[in-house]
């Protein structure tokens, strides 16, 4: 029976939190709403219209949800050709994929902007599948991207470790059964996503590959 290996992307294995941050944040402000980036780093990770929900509450317009997030896919589509993949990034995958692992990508974005990660990241030939916000009903935290990342895979959650940087992704991979690893590139402290889930962390991808020998891969 195989391995799989599934990775958030965000954060994870492209250096975008940030420019997530303030492209939010550029839309908020262009929509009338003042929402502080601290509370906006925090809500990457979602899917955009989780994230409104969580930003703005149940009592905003909803009708201006979409612009919203058509403002935000626009500003951050500004990026597309210059993201930059987080160290050893593709190195890790093409690792991990020789080392027999099935390498599955489980994340919110979509399209052109999964694409632009794809590139970024350089490491196709490694990736076996992609679970995206378009294949399931709920986003992370829910479980069912992590899930559905183990369907592409062909195997069970106790044969799978979920590497992300953010509590949603630990919350989805602990609700999904599998073995979560937390890393600290996309900008979150390490007691939350220990407490949300993560039973190892490491810095980044170029920590986590250094660590193969005696890390969750071993």
């Amino acid at each position: 029976m195989g391995r799989a290996a599934v990775f958030d992307v965000d954060g994870t294995l492209v250096d975008t939190n940030h420019l997530h941050t303030v492209t939010w944040w550029e839309s908020f402000r262009q929509a009338g709403h003042t929402v502080p980036m601290h509370a906006i780093h925090r809500a990457i990770g979602l899917g955009s219209d989780d994230l409104i929900a969580h930003l703005l509450g149940d009592d905003r317009d909803k009708d201006a949800d979409e612009e919203l997030s058509a403002a935000h896919k626009a500003l951050y589509g500004q990026y597309f050709d210059r993201l930059p993949a987080l160290a050893d990034a593709g190195r890790l995958l093409r690792r991990l994929h020789q080392d027999g692992w099935t390498v599955v990508l489980a994340t919110s974005a979509g399209g052109a902007e999964l694409g632009a990660l794809r590139r970024a990241i350089d490491a196709d030939d490694a990736i076996a599948a992609t679970a995206s916000a378009d294949d399931v009903d709920q986003g992370k935290p829910a479980p069912e991207p992590v899930e559905h990342a183990l369907e592409l895979a062909g195997v069970p959650a106790e044969r799978a470790v979920f590497v992300g940087d953010t509590v949603w992704d630990m919350q989805a991979g602990s609700r999904a059964g599998v073995r979560c690893v937390g890393v600290l590139c996309g900008g979150i402290p390490r007691s939350d996503l220990v407490e949300a889930g993560a039973e190892e962390i490491y810095d980044d991808p170029a920590h986590l590959l250094a660590s193969l020998a005696d890390g969750p891969f071993a």
